[in-house]
C-alpha cells in the first residue's frame, strides 16, 4: 500500500478543490511530462486496457458485487498518493468497464516529510487533469514525523473530504500484501485476537476494495495498462517498521522459515475476524442478560450474572462496556477492572481510563462517565396549599411531581397544619437526617439500610419544610408526626420519574 507521503504531528488544511471537466479517454503515461505520442498510445490503452489486465478488472467487479457497494452511480473519494496501488485503483474505478460505473474523486494529502512533496502534489494534478478526475488537495501545516501522525492526518483529511464533496465511500488502495505485513507488525507487538484481524474490508464509509488480492497482481495490471506510477522514496526508508518487514523480514521469512509466509498470515487474519465475530455473539449475549440500566453516561449491570462467566468472557464484556462509555481498556486496564468485579465489596469504586469510574453497589455493578452536576438548591418548590405540578433534575435524573388537596394516585398526604411553607424538592445533603416514629436517623445511614445503590443517592429528591426539616424521600421514608387525621386537610403529593437527563 502507497502510505503516502508519511512523516510528525501536525493538522490537514485544504489547499482546495481542482475539478478537471475534460475527459479524455484515458491515462497519460508518466503524467504531464511524457511526449503527446506516448501521451496518445498510453490513452489508447488507458480505454482498452489488454488481456493481461482483464483477469484482475474482473475478479474486483466479482468481488465488489458480492460486497455491494460501491454501487452504481455512487460517488467515491479515491485515497491517491500517485503510488503504483493507489493509481491502479484510481484507473479500474475510472477506466475498467467491468465495475460498476462511480462518480471518482481523488483526494491528495502531502505530509510534507520530504522537501519535493509539493512535486508529488503537482504530478497528481497532471494525472487526474489528463484523466477528467475530479482532485482534492490537502497539504500539513508542518512536517509530519511519524507513521501514526502521518496516518490520522491523512484519514483526517480524507473524512471531511468526503463530507465536503457529499460522497458516500472513501476508497484506499491496501492489498494482500499490506494484510500481512499489518498482522506480523501486530503480532511482532504482541497483540490479541482483535489485532490479528488486521486491515477490514470495511469501516463505516472506508473500503479497500483490493484487500484480497496481491500487489504482484496489481503491477501487472499496471504493466499491462502502462501506468507509470510516481514512487515514494519513503516507502523505502529503513527507519519505518513496515519498510523492514516489507524489505527484510518477509522476504527472509519466505525464503528460510516458512514459505507461504504471507498467504498464512493473511490467512490468520481471516480466521482471527471470524473467531472475533463468534466473541461479539457471546459478549452481546452477556449483555443483554446482564445489563439493567444504560444511558449516554451510565450502565448498570446485574454482577451476579456477570460472575456466572469465566474470567475471558468478563474481560470481553467489560471493555465492551468501557468502550460504550467512549473510552477503551488497554491489558493493564483489563485486568484491574476484572479484579474489581471479582473481589469488591458494596461502597468501592476504581478510577478507569478516559473518565470511567466502576463502583460496586450492592449486587450492581455501575459503570458511569464523569460527575452528575449537583442538585440545585431548591429544583422545585410547593408554596402553599393549593394545586399544582412541575418536574426538576436530581443528579442527571428527571422528576415530575404533583399536588392537590384532593387525593392522588399513590399520592402520599401530609397534614396541612403542620406544614411550615413553602416546601422544596433539593437534593440529599451532608448531615440530612429525618425523624421517624422510633427516632432520628441520617439518610445516608437509612438509605444505606434500604439498599439504595450510592449511584442512586444523588438522584433521589428530598423534600423538606420552610424549616430546612426532611418530610420525606419519596420511596424510602417520611416525616412521622405528619399523617393527617381523618377529615383534617391534607395536602396529597406524588413525585414519579420524569425519564433520564
Amino acid at each position: 500500500m502507497d502510505r503516502g507521503r508519511s512523516g510528525g504531528h501536525a493538522q490537514a488544511v485544504e489547499l482546495g478543490r481542482r475539478r478537471h471537466p475534460e475527459r479524455p479517454a484515458g491515462p497519460a503515461r508518466g503524467g504531464p511530462h511524457r511526449s503527446r505520442r506516448a501521451a496518445a498510445r498510453s490513452r489508447a490503452a488507458g480505454m482498452t486496457g489488454s488481456a493481461e489486465s482483464a483477469p484482475l478488472a474482473g475478479r474486483v467487479a466479482a468481488h465488489l458485487a458480492v460486497r455491494g457497494r460501491p454501487a452504481q452511480g455512487e460517488r467515491v473519494v479515491v485515497a491517491l498518493s500517485g503510488g503504483l496501488d493507489s493509481l491502479v485503483l484510481l484507473h479500474l474505478l475510472r477506466f475498467a468497464p467491468e465495475l460498476p460505473r462511480v462518480d471518482v474523486v481523488a483526494a491528495h494529502f502531502d505530509h510534507r516529510m520530504r522537501a519535493e512533496s509539493g512535486a508529488d502534489a503537482r504530478w497528481v494534478a497532471g494525472l487526474t487533469r489528463a484523466w477528467g478526475v475530479p482532485l482534492e488537495i490537502g497539504a500539513a501545516t508542518a512536517p509530519i514525523a511519524s507513521e501514526e501522525a502521518a496516518r490520522d492526518a491523512r484519514y483526517a483529511f480524507l473524512d471531511s473530504t468526503r463530507a465536503r464533496v457529499d460522497a458516500r465511500w472513501i476508497v484506499t488502495a491496501h492489498h494482500a500484501d499490506d494484510q500481512a505485513e499489518t498482522v506480523l507488525f501486530r503480532v511482532a507487538r504482541g497483540t490479541g485476537l482483535q489485532g490479528m484481524r488486521g486491515i477490514p474490508a470495511r469501516r463505516g464509509p472506508l473500503l479497500r476494495p483490493l484487500l484480497p488480492f496481491w500487489r504482484a497482481e496489481l503491477e501487472a495490471y499496471a504493466r499491462a495498462a502502462r501506468l507509470d506510477p510516481n514512487p515514494d522514496p519513503s516507502n523505502a526508508d529503513p527507519r519505518f517498521a513496515r519498510n523492514v518487514i516489507r524489505a527484510e523480514l518477509l522476504p527472509r521469512m519466505e525464503a528460510a522459515v516458512a514459505p507461504g509466509s504471507r498467504r498464512a498470515l493473511v490467512r490468520l487474519a481471516r480466521l482471527a475476524a471470524r473467531e472475533e465475530r463468534g466473541w461479539r455473539e457471546v459478549v452481546d449475549g452477556v449483555l443483554a442478560a446482564a445489563v439493567l440500566e444504560r444511558d449516554a453516561d451510565r450502565i448498570v449491570v446485574a454482577a451476579p450474572v456477570l460472575l456466572g462467566y469465566g474470567s475471558a468472557v468478563r474481560a470481553r464484556v467489560l471493555r465492551a462496556l468501557v468502550r460504550a462509555l467512549g473510552a477503551t481498556l488497554d491489558e493493564v486496564g483489563t485486568r484491574v477492572a476484572g479484579e474489581f468485579t471479582r473481589s469488591a465489596s458494596s461502597g468501592r469504586s476504581c478510577a478507569l481510563t478516559g473518565g470511567v469510574v466502576l463502583s460496586r453497589e450492592f449486587d450492581r455493578l455501575v459503570l458511569s462517565r464523569g460527575a452528575h452536576p449537583h442538585a440545585p438548591e431548591a429544583a422545585l418548590e410547593i408554596d402553599g396549599a393549593s394545586a399544582g405540578e412541575g418536574r426538576f433534575e436530581m443528579g442527571g435524573r428527571r422528576w415530575a411531581a404533583s399536588w392537590s388537596l384532593d387525593p392522588l394516585p399513590r399520592g402520599e398526604p401530609f397534614a396541612c397544619s403542620r406544614l411550615p411553607f413553602p416546601l422544596r424538592f433539593r437534593g440529599r445533603r451532608p448531615g440530612d437526617r429525618i425523624r421517624l416514629s422510633y427516632g432520628s436517623k441520617k439518610l445516608k445511614k437509612l438509605l444505606g439500610e434500604a439498599r439504595i445503590p450510592l449511584s442512586e443517592r444523588e438522584r433521589l429528591p428530598v423534600l423538606v419544610d420552610g424549616e430546612g426539616q426532611v418530610l420525606w424521600v419519596p420511596g424510602v421514608a417520611r416525616r412521622a408526626g405528619t399523617e393527617p387525621a381523618p377529615g383534617e386537610p391534607a395536602l396529597h403529593l406524588s413525585v414519579g420519574d420524569g425519564g433520564t437527563v
